[in-house]
């Protein structure tokens, strides 16, 4: 019962907007953040989000290659940028292995990698007709 209970508190926090806890980042994850970007920058990741929870409240770091770190709403509002469009959808994929994560460990780690999708080409034939 404890992973849905944890993923109950991940959904209040990342699609309800509801507070999340700085007392908690600075207790479970602040000291972490060196070692999480040094593993960001080996993988060669673009972003690294951590999320953790404690008696239903959450905190949150986002690291990114530039060692810019955003803690809880900012590192949520960063995420919903990277995913934009699918920010909820992924969201309701991934909380269910966040919670489960959590429950194990005490936190979850994902890493991010942004995939540049390659130009499109013009069509032959598609410009202006000349008479």
């Amino acid at each position: 019962m404890r992973t849905r209970e944890i993923s109950n508190a991940l959904r209040k926090a990342l699609l309800q907007g509801e507070k999340m806890e700085l007392s908690l980042y600075e207790s479970k994850l602040e000291e972490h953040v060196d070692e999480w970007y040094s593993e960001l920058k080996a993988e060669r990741g673009d972003y690294v989000f951590i999320i953790t929870e404690s008696s239903g409240d959450v905190a949150m770091a986002m690291i990114d290659k530039d060692k810019n770190i955003y803690i809880n709403e900012a590192a949520n509002e960063q995420l919903s940028k990277i995913w934009m469009k699918n920010y909820v959808k992924n969201l309701k994929l991934f909380l269910p292995k966040l919670a489960e994560s959590i429950d194990e460990y005490g936190i979850a780690i994902t890493g991010i990698t942004i995939q540049k999708s390659p130009k499109r080409a013009k069509a032959i034939g598609m410009g202006k007709r000349s008479s």
